[in-house]
């Protein structure tokens, strides 16, 4: 399939593997629950697989704890769980309110052994709870960025960095942002999408209405 190749030039022999198992549940579920966009369904190893790849090099490489939101088809987190398989300590945490999505996502945990955990809930019911400890917290194709950012925001209080792939309108949505929140932003392009940025969020804090809106980006 496309991509697969220069997704294995960039993985160990047991994580494309895990990879590849995926990739095949994913195939064999989309059949029945629509898990990503039909159209990109050809492109799952280049516009899915390769663009959630990309996150696990830009988070410090002591990274251990990583909670995704909204984690839907497993993009980035079953991706990000393939990796962090090797890494000895790794929990990956996956939070997703669909039930059959969860279904999905339990099963390719099992089937490829990954160090998840599947949470069926709301992102606002448990987020408070699973923020401490966190070193990283992912979305993707989730929401605006204020929103977001809203979703976000237990975990970048407690010192998560917030890891955010973005397409063509980031400026647009980093400047609808930036009127409620103050944020210490890096933008990088992403590898897999010309148009795409990914933002790395290093601190978010929520701007008094009165006050002169701040950011480093």
């Amino acid at each position: 399939m496309q991509g697969r190749n220069e997704v294995a030039a960039r993985v160990s022999r047991e994580t494309l593997a895990r990879l590849d198992l995926l990739a095949d549940l994913l195939i064999h579920w989309q059949k029945t629950i629509n898990l990503v966009a039909p159209a990109s369904l050809p492109h799952l190893w280049s516009r899915h697989i390769a663009d959630s790849l990309q996150l696990v090099d830009m988070a410090a490489p002591n990274s251990r704890r990583w909670v995704d939101l909204g984690s839907g088809g497993g993009f980035p987190g079953l991706v990000v769980a393939a990796v962090l398989a090797e890494r000895p300590g790794a929990q990956v945490l996956l939070v997703e309110s669909d039930t059959r999505k969860a279904a999905f996502l339990r099963e390719v945990t099992r089937r490829a052994a990954l160090p998840v955990s599947v949470h069926p809930q709301r992102i606002e019911q448990v987020a408070q709870g699973l923020a401490q400890g966190t070193d990283v917290v992912s979305a993707r194709a989730l929401a605006p960025l204020p929103k977001l950012l809203d979703l976000a925001a237990p975990f970048l209080a407690a010192g998560a960095l917030g890891i955010f792939p973005k397409g063509k309108d980031t400026q647009g949505e980093l400047t609808a942002a930036r009127k409620g929140w103050t944020l210490d932003v890096e933008l990088r392009d992403s590898r897999s999408d010309p148009d795409g940025r990914v933002l790395l969020v290093r601190r978010a804090e929520r701007a008094a209405p009165s006050s002169t809106q701040g950011e480093n980006a």
